[in-house]
């Protein structure tokens, strides 16, 4: 088992320990590392040897893992791009474009690579018609999401329905829902390979038992509940509160007005990130009744563990 999955059995046991380690991984400086300095924290973590039945005490080893956790893909053991790191996410430019219909294509771009890089990286036979897939999958979800977004204001535009009534609906309530819930289907398009093929499950020990498809629907559907909850809230909380800073008259200029909400969804997404991520464990358990009966025949164990991606 891979020394990241290692330590979220160990570290990650409840939702709060969960908070407060996300809180600690999506610090922006780990950014920062070069590659050389990752590979050497991976090298040290692998040689250490460490079985993490304890809570670490040391706080340089804990900083190793912090480094790995942020930087680094449990299952291919390769560095993530720094773009597609889980502290790259904390940006509210994209957020922000979501309301911009021309740049929705962009946003849905991004947590479509986002998903693509930090999925469960099961290696599977026919590995190279396995991406030109999952291509076609993510090309066709940033498609859907994008013009799916773009709809309400278009027909707004199109039919001339600017009542105030419209207005509201499109502008400001309906936005959040669609968010999430596209969010949440480009989950599971892009990672549908995962309940179609199977991802890998392992004992307590770290043993590869087999590939389990219900493991794989599991590991998706927490994920794109995860997601759905962190944009779905993140864009309507602001616009909530933005309510009651327009009619309480704090920011009387257009420019005060978004540098108001800027500052909101920037707040909101900084608290929301750490607890959608924290909702299900990082290393995921199934129980041994769930899976297929070729891994039943295979082990003893109990409950089975998977790594369930971000």
């Amino acid at each position: 088992m891979d020394a990241n999955l290692r330590f979220w059995r160990a570290e990650g046991q409840s939702f709060f320990q969960r908070f407060l380690l996300w809180a600690d991984v999506l610090d922006p400086l780990l950014l920062l590392k070069s590659s050389d300095e990752i590979r050497r924290t991976r090298l040290l973590l692998q040689n250490s040897g460490k079985t993490l039945s304890e809570p670490i005490q040391n706080d340089q080893t804990k900083q190793a893992f912090l480094l790995s956790l942020s930087s680094v893909h449990p299952d291919t053991d390769k560095i993530i791009p720094v773009l597609f790191r889980p502290p790259g996410n904390l940006n509210p430019k994209f957020i922000f474009a979501y309301n911009l219909s021309f740049l929705q294509f962009v946003f849905h771009t991004y947590t479509t690579g986002f998903t693509l890089l930090n999925g469960n990286g099961t290696t599977k036979a026919e590995e190279h018609s396995l991406q030109q897939k999952q291509i076609l999958y993510s090309l066709g979800a940033i498609s859907y999401a994008a013009c799916i977004g773009a709809l309400p204001l278009f027909f707004m535009n199109r039919y001339t329905l600017k009542s105030s009534l419209t207005q509201l609906v499109v502008r400001k309530l309906l936005p959040a829902p669609l968010l999430g819930l596209m969010s949440a289907f480009t989950v599971a398009v892009v990672r549908s390979p995962e309940f179609e093929n199977g991802i890998e499950v392992m004992d307590r020990n770290g043993k590869v038992v087999g590939l389990s498809q219900k493991a794989g629907e599991k590991a998706v559907k927490e994920t794109a509940l995860s997601r759905a909850v962190l944009f779905g809230t993140t864009l309507f909380l602001p616009a909530v509160l933005m309510r009651f800073v327009e009619r309480a008259k704090f920011a009387k200029t257009p420019h005060a007005l978004a540098s108001v909400r800027m500052l909101m969804i920037t707040s909101v997404l900084a608290g929301m990130l750490p607890v959608s991520l924290s909702m299900f464990p990082q290393c995921g358990e199934i129980k041994r009744a769930d899976l297929e009966p070729d891994i039943l025949s295979s082990t003893d164990e109990t409950e089975l563990f998977y790594n369930r991606g971000i």
